[in-house]
């Protein structure tokens, strides 16, 4: 009796071994392209240190294999969920995938992209800068290291602005989006920085970065949104105009997007803070009022 209830049913809804493949072909796309921006980003800098002028090129591969990357990111989780075959195997490979598509790659991009060809007739500044770089590099890894880390270990954490954890939103900055805002502004100029200014700059942008993956700060994660019917004509609208943004103007439409999904914690932040003073504000002037 117990077969014949049981074990019917338990077939019917256990995945076939060939599902739990899928996942795990989008977690290698991953891998391969995040290896393939590390190549792509030593092959620019061995050309920009012999003068040619094909190093933009490299570093304009680099930043589309990063980008590549994030989307075969995206797909492994959601074809898990969908076909139902997450698992620890594929959890504990995704995070490793993680710490070299965008822990190492965008590490290795900011170093030799964004310090190593600077132009300056001050040496002291050069050495001074390249030193920089390295320990800003590191540092950016390490922040996706522990990024990674916190994730695995916590279920649904919860943030400052809120005491009970919440589906709808990351704590700390995605390790993928991270990569994401690294790999746009390369690609919106993939020549190698040669301005000593410029360079500061960057890697002051690698620190904030870093330092965003390791807050505490929210950031939206989708997962609450369901999607609409695929016959809504507003969806066809939205998703063509988006398709084609990206087709026609990718540099300007990805960089915007990547920058407004980095600002959002920050901005979702700022909000909270002033809700709580206007609470506060509120609450006081209440007993205030009570107590006259």
């Amino acid at each position: 009796m117990q077969e014949r209830v049981v074990g019917p049913q338990a077939r019917k809804k256990r995945p076939r071994r060939a599902a739990y493949a899928l996942p795990t072909l989008f977690t290698s796309a991953n891998i391969f392209f995040g290896f393939i921006s590390i190549l792509q980003a030593i092959e620019g800098a061995l050309h920009a240190r012999a003068g040619t002028g094909a190093a933009s090129d490299y570093f304009s591969n680099s930043a589309k294999a990063l980008g590549v990357a994030v989307f075969s990111d995206g797909l492994d989780g959601f074809v898990a969920r969908l076909t139902n075959t997450a698992s620890d195997f594929g959890r504990e490979l995704d995070s490793l995938a993680d710490v070299i598509t965008f822990g190492i790659a965008p590490a290795v991009l900011t170093y030799v992209w964004g310090a190593l060809f600077v132009q300056t007739e001050d040496t002291l500044l050069y050495s001074h800068l390249t030193r920089a770089a390295y320990l800003v590099a590191f540092f950016y890894l390490l922040c996706g290291a522990v990024r990674l880390a916190r994730f695995n270990i916590q279920t649904h954490p919860a943030s400052k602005d809120t005491a009970r954890s919440d589906r709808r939103f990351f704590v700390g900055m995605p390790i993928p989006a991270g990569a994401a805002m690294i790999a746009t502004v390369v690609y919106m100029d993939p020549w190698p920085v040669r301005s000593s200014a410029y360079s500061i700059a960057w890697l002051v942008l690698a620190v904030i970065v870093g330092l965003l993956m390791v807050s505490t700060w929210r950031y939206p994660s989708f997962k609450h949104i369901r999607a609409p019917k695929p016959h809504s004509s507003l969806v066809v609208i939205v998703v063509a105009g988006a398709l084609c943004l990206i087709f026609f103007y990718s540099q300007p439409v990805l960089l915007a997007l990547a920058s407004t999904y980095t600002a959002s914690g920050i901005v979702i932040r700022v909000v909270g803070f002033l809700r709580k003073r206007t609470r506060a504000r509120r609450l006081a002037a209440t007993s205030e009022t009570h107590l006259g």
